[in-house]
């Protein structure tokens, strides 16, 4: 069914809206549209004739937007973003398309982008945007085609492919120890390293290694990138994924503290909402995606 003409504002209308909400005022709101006063009080004089309901009070000088007003504004911020993001996609590579893809920092830098050129070479006709998010987000409201996700596969209304599980690794630099560790409960005594995104990480390590009932005090650190350097500077014991570790315990910087690398709950996967699995530049990135994966669930779901 065809939208009725009354409920498709202008673009410029729309600008104006959202505009007003985010900035706060007229005067900002001409500054940035390079447009004078008069014509956004006319751009938002349109709106409200064309929808036939009031969306602008006025007070004394000023103008603010009424409670719906401001709902429908933030509702219109996400449909601008949503149409700039697609014009940029068909403007800067119209022929093979492009994926705005969400990345965990390091798991994207240290896994992903070393594997990106091959992707290149295979795919030129395919432009890959990477973007870091460390928490989760909903789909609906940033523009992304998919994203890095760690955790377990229920981000809803998507579907996912499997990339590598978490196996973790407890280092520290070799100054910090003065003999072998024999028994896992010795690390109590040394101070503990937390990473914020994997809040029971070491809970879990324990119980692994047979020891269920620890408290463990520490300190916090929000990324991977971050908890490295602790380590390495000999603040702590962390807990570093393999994959992030290797380099640093092949040149002796940071040593195993206990035990041999340690599977954890979750896993690193690719998400994409439901609604772009047919696109063809997500495809050809999902396919080629699927022959770095771990060989026990290579398949997307």
């Amino acid at each position: 069914m065809t939208p009725s003409r009354r409920l498709l504002p202008s673009i410029a209308s729309l600008r104006a809206i959202e505009a007003l909400d985010r900035l706060g005022s007229a005067t900002a709101v001409a500054a940035e549209l390079s447009l004078s006063q008069s014509a956004v009080s006319r751009q938002l004089q349109t709106l409200e004739e064309q929808l036939g309901v009031t969306l602008v009070l006025r007070q004394g000088r000023g103008t603010v937007l009424t409670p719906d007003a401001r709902a429908y504004a933030a509702t219109i911020r996400q449909s601008l973003q949503q149409i700039t993001q697609a014009s940029l996609k068909l403007t800067v590579n119209p022929s093979g398309g492009s994926l705005d893809l969400a990345i965990l920092p390091t798991f994207g830098m240290r896994w992903l982008v070393p594997r990106l050129a091959d992707f290149a070479r295979l795919h030129p006709e395919v432009t890959i945007n990477l973007t870091t998010r460390l928490k989760p987000f909903n789909f609906a409201t940033e523009p992304f085609d998919a994203a890095i996700h760690f955790g377990k596969a229920d981000w809803p209304l998507s579907q996912h492919l499997r990339l590598k599980t978490e196996r973790v690794i407890a280092v520290c630099a070799p100054s910090l120890i003065d003999a072998p560790i024999r028994d896992p409960k010795e690390i109590l005594k040394l101070p503990i390293l937390h990473i914020e995104t994997r809040p029971d990480a070491w809970n879990h390590w324990f119980a692994a290694h047979g020891e269920k009932t620890v408290t463990i005090s520490g300190t916090v650190h929000d990324q991977f990138s971050t908890i490295t350097q602790a380590a390495l500077h000999g603040l702590g014991v962390a807990l570093l994924p393999d994959y992030l570790a290797e380099q640093d315990l092949a040149t002796g910087r940071l040593v195993p503290v206990w035990g041999e690398p340690t599977e954890l709950d979750g896993a690193y996967y690719l998400v994409w909402p439901q609604e772009k699995s047919s696109d063809p530049a997500l495809a050809k990135f999902r396919d080629w995606l699927a022959g770095q994966t771990e060989h026990e669930d290579p398949l997307p779901r």
